[in-house]
């Protein structure tokens, strides 16, 4: 069986790998040489397709090739050990192959087909183990809300395509206003469908957790930021700057996001499905910051609608690079262990070191706090928003507390999230024999995981490393062409604002202080008589065990309790009597299921009322040609009295 499954993972790793290294250096042509066009006017009719890559192209281009260079690697060993079929290992790189496709489109038509194309193949990778229930069940999901985004998506291009005559990108000028307020509602809808944003988020932590690893890497890491992408070339770039409401949507879809994704991501039990919800969170800020850039725009607060889109772009690089390691360790988890629940991990510092450590890198990053990849992009986002003037507008002086308020909190929350996904799925003790027997991951796995780590690092240290390409990047928006945001190096500077920050200093003090630590405590430890005294925090017990520890479930309890309006948990406590006496009690059991409340109160209605509406339409089809006949004649008649 496992040889049956390793076929092709070494070509299908390698040709992965080599089309993400394709893909960043034909971004870095894109965004630091001359446009480059191309027409292939054979391969589709009529229109044939057409590519062009400029500065916002390519940085996506590179983002994308990027990721797949490192699951590329990671695939090699990860496929070795039986966990992907030849489906996957077969679809993966077309999968890569259209999502560098997607940011080089220049046309309406071209952006079309090969966004469906990336659609299709990652359809096919989440069905990719379609023998179990719970798999069919996501990609049935996911199928259904990508294509609706898709028909949004469809229709919007259309509109414009329509109001401006053209069917290229880049000749697509003077649309009218109310053609690119549709335009705008409805690819904001299409492409937030693709980024997770509340409420169009539903297939997200159902389709992530049920995917291979590898896959929910390429997805989280990549995909979902092609949500972005859409949004600024269409909306930003294309028809932006934009009016205030347009910041406004963007701001409140994105801060929606941002906490209740956080809020689902602090009390999930599943590994994968906690990183999914962290996917949503994560993009909601993202999406947040494109949003304030676009309302200080139309403010004239050019300075801090510079910041924020720089803010946005630095967060798509650093939740790419923290994204697809998160996943890719915990694949990595999951190929040792067989296990996603948090409750039944644990141990795996002694078990899976490296891993461990790789993981921890990623979580320091989803934290948004100082050493970690997020830190700087946040930190960036949080100055754009407490620098608005209050000259400015008075939507400002409303809005932006609000902002700060919701990026705080999501911070915070994400900072417990992350802690009980690394405190208690890797370092408490182990809670089953399958993680008590974990193993660590193959090199070329780790090799894999190492790319997006060292980004990580880079990013937490030195972000001028990436300056170059942000700035490119920010110039592609209308939003931030006035003010030029050129000082990302050693010292981050604001431009024309009092505020600075210095990663690399701030790294450098918590090393030192760390390093004084450990000397001091080892000084002391020599310096102190030896003692058969118990540690103090064993509560005089011999051993710790793991019903001493608290459970991910245990952890998450008092947030849920805070946020119980808006999780809605389903308890449950079952009492097992004993059969002598029933004021004696052999067993009792507590349950708990938190579902999605989004999914529960806005999806089943929709659920339900098609699903009744698909039985009135089955009556209606008995199997009878002459009603099938006396139908198609109603039909034709009603056509003739509206023509008439």
């Amino acid at each position: 069986m496992r040889g049956r499954k390793d076929f092709g993972s070494v070509p299908a790793g390698v040709l992965t790998s080599l089309l993400g290294a394709g893909g960043v250096w034909v971004g870095a042509l894109g965004m630091f040489g001359p446009v480059r066009a191309a027409h292939i006017g054979w391969l589709l009719p009529l229109s044939g397709v057409q590519l062009s890559l400029d500065p916002l192209g390519g940085f996506f281009m590179t983002l994308v090739g990027v990721v797949a260079v490192a699951v590329g690697l990671y695939v090699i060993g990860y496929a070795r050990r039986g966990h992907l079929g030849r489906v996957t290992v077969s679809v993966l790189p077309l999968f890569v192959a259209a999502m560098l496709l997607v940011p080089a489109a220049a046309s309406v038509t071209t952006f079309l087909l090969t966004w469906e194309l990336m659609a299709v193949a990652s359809l096919v990778l989440v069905l990719a183990e379609h023998d179990r229930p719970q798999v069919r069940s996501a990609a049935l999901v996911y199928a259904v809300m990508t294509q609706l985004g898709f028909v949004a998506i469809l229709i919007g291009l259309m509109v414009l395509s329509a109001a401006g005559g053209a069917d290229r990108f880049a000749d697509l000028r003077h649309i009218p206003r109310g053609a690119c307020t549709a335009v705008f509602l409805l690819t904001v809808a299409g492409f937030g469908s693709k980024a997770g944003l509340v409420p169009l988020h539903a297939w997200l932590p159902r389709a992530h957790p049920e995917a291979p690893s590898p896959v929910s890497a390429l997805m989280s890491g990549a995909m979902v930021s092609l949500g972005s992408y859409g949004i600024c070339r269409i909306d930003l770039q294309i028809l932006g700057p934009g009016p205030r409401w347009w910041g406004l949507t963007l701001m409140v879809f994105g801060a929606a996001s941002a906490l209740y994704g956080v809020v689902q991501a602090s009390v999930a039990t599943d590994l994968k499905r906690l990183l999914a919800y962290s996917t949503t969170e994560n993009l909601g800020l993202i999406t947040l910051a494109l949003g304030a850039a676009t309302l200080f725009a139309a403010s004239g607060a050019h300075a801090p609608a510079t910041i924020a889109a720089v803010a946005a772009m630095l967060h798509l690089i650093a939740h790419a690079a923290f994204k697809s390691l998160g996943f890719l360790a915990a694949g990595s988890v999951l190929a040792a262990t067989g296990l996603r629940d948090l409750d039944r991990l644990g141990g795996l510092a002694r078990r899976m070191p490296t891993t461990t450590t790789l993981f921890g890198i990623a979580a320091l990053g989803a934290c948004g706090l100082p050493l970690g990849a997020g830190f700087v992009s946040e930190w960036l986002l949080v100055q754009s928003l407490i620098h608005t003037a209050s000259g400015h507008a008075t939507v400002l002086a409303l809005t932006t507390p609000l902002a700060v308020g919701a990026v705080a909190l999501t911070t915070g929350l994400g900072v417990a999230a992350m802690v009980k996904a690394f405190g208690i799925g890797f370092l408490a003790r182990p809670r089953s024999d399958r993680a008590a027997e974990a193993h660590e991951a193959p090199r070329t796995m780790l090799a894999g995981m190492a790319i997006p780590a060292a980004a990580c690092l880079l990013l937490a240290v030195a972000p001028s490393v990436v300056a170059p390409a942000l700035r490119r990047a920010v110039e592609a928006l209308p939003a931030a062409r006035t003010v030029q945001f050129a000082d990302l190096g050693t010292v981050v500077r604001l431009p024309g604002l009092q505020g600075s920050i210095a990663p690399g200093v701030i790294v450098a003090g918590v090393a030192v202080a760390a390093l004084t630590a450990a000397v001091l405590a080892r000084w002391r430890k020599r310096r102190r008589p030896a003692t058969a005294a118990l540690p103090l925090w064993a509560c005089g017990a011999d051993d710790l065990t793991a019903r001493m520890q608290y459970t991910a479930t245990s952890f998450a309890e008092p947030l849920q309790r805070v946020f119980d309006d808006v999780l809605r948990p389903d308890t449950d406590i079952e009492v097992t009597h004993s059969a002598e006496s029933r004021y004696l009690a052999d067993k009792i059991t507590y349950r708990t299921r938190i579902a999605d409340a989004i999914e529960e109160r806005c999806y089943a209605p929709v659920i339900r009322a098609v699903t009744a509406a698909a039985g009135l339409v089955r009556r209606a089809h008995p199997g009878s040609v002459h009603l099938y006949l006396a139908y198609g004649a109603l039909g034709v008649l009603i056509v003739l009295v509206v023509a008439r």
